[in-house]
């Protein structure tokens, strides 16, 4: 059996990261066009002008705030003008997305710096493009990995909980994805099974955010970086990048996806929804309830959603319950990798059944 495994070239984490950018950046050339959501560019900045001085260029741009086909034509005009050597993505998932599609376009190494570890994205060949208006378009799946991921953990550690809390719930669907892709014998991102090396790793990312998330959460409350936080930082990002797109997907993202079409959730961020995405999966994938009750208890120790209250959906009816669920079992989609068939009414009775679970556990 041919397996295959993906990963970014060098990942590099710790307090005072930013540090090292500009010689990091100048690896790849002598001048970089850096995008910066607002956040990064406002606070972030002088940082990175500070730390490129003496190694190389760096033309900043800032971005519009979705990563659609719009912003990335926009992009590729200017950087024709500019003609960096190398893209730098600063800031959340959705402008790193956006830095790896325009790198992509211009067939030009990227660098990322993720501000939150709110997602996997830093360290994945994928790019997720969304309409103009917020709502899942596609997956753009791009040929390498990034050549550099740059965490600096007190830059992640001064950002709301709620960003690190919401990368959790991403990680959190890592192992249970990637193990029924195993089962199944589904395809990774690559198109192929993959190794040991990714379920393994994948089982590394749940049991370290088990063991320190509750720690790492606190951390951040404060503001300060401790190994817990740490660790948590590296599941959420490096970890739970590498299981998801070297081990598979499968219901608990295609969920999320169906999310997306409801603009009560678009408040609410990827892993907030990805996390009741994973809740309703171990109802569909009936899960022992030994996993499911350390699952809530999980969820519930670091803020993450129990119900569909807490995704913005108190009053949701049925027929736009089948909305979502149509989009998740959509032809294509990930929910497909499971190992037993689905259909549109077992997921919406799976997401009733997560939501009443979630409710009785906070009443009690």
């Amino acid at each position: 059996m041919l397996t295959t495994a993906i990963f970014p070239s060098r990942y590099v984490q710790g307090r005072g990261a930013l540090e090292q950018l500009g010689f990091e950046l100048s690896r790849f050339g002598g001048k970089a066009l850096a995008l910066l959501d607002p956040f990064a560019d406002d606070h972030l900045g002088d940082q990175l002008e500070t730390s490129c001085a003496g190694h190389l260029d760096c033309e900043r741009v800032r971005f519009c705030g979705e990563c659609s086909d719009e912003e990335i034509a926009r992009l590729v005009a200017l950087a024709q003008q500019v003609a960096p050597e190398v893209i730098l993505g600063m800031g959340g998932g959705k402008a790193l997305d956006t830095a790896k599609a325009l790198a992509y376009e211009l067939s030009l190494p990227v660098a990322v710096v993720p501000t939150l570890a709110s997602s996997d994205a830093p360290c994945s060949a994928l790019s997720v493009i969304y309409t103009a208006q917020g709502a899942f378009k596609r997956y753009l799946v791009l040929p390498r990995n990034p050549d550099l991921v740059l965490v600096d953990s007190q830059v992640i550690a001064q950002a709301p909980v709620r960003f690190l809390v919401s990368g959790m719930g991403d990680a959190l669907a890592t192992w249970f994805e990637a193990e029924d892709c195993r089962i199944s014998g589904a395809a990774n991102m690559t198109g192929r099974q993959g190794p040991r090396t990714a379920h393994a790793l994948a089982r590394f990312c749940y049991d370290t955010l088990l063991e320190y998330g509750p720690l790492a959460a606190q951390a951040c409350h404060q503001q300060v970086v401790t190994p817990a936080l740490e660790h948590v930082i590296e599941a959420n990002t490096l970890l739970s990048g590498l299981g998801f797109e070297s081990g598979g997907l499968a219901a608990a993202h295609a969920i999320h996806n169906g999310f997306t079409v409801l603009p009560g959730t678009h408040a609410y961020w990827h892993g907030e929804k990805v996390a009741f995405g994973v809740l309703s999966m171990l109802m569909l994938r009936d899960s022992e309830p030994k996993l499911i009750d350390e699952v809530y208890g999980f969820c519930l120790a670091v803020g993450l959603p129990v119900t569909l209250a807490d995704i913005g959906l108190a009053e949701v009816a049925d027929a736009d319950l089948l909305r979502v669920a149509g989009l998740a079992c959509a032809a294509g989609e990930s929910i497909h990798n499971e190992p037993f068939a689905v259909d549109a009414r077992s997921v919406v009775a799976a997401m009733r059944t997560a939501d009443a679970e979630g409710r009785r556990r906070k009443a009690a």
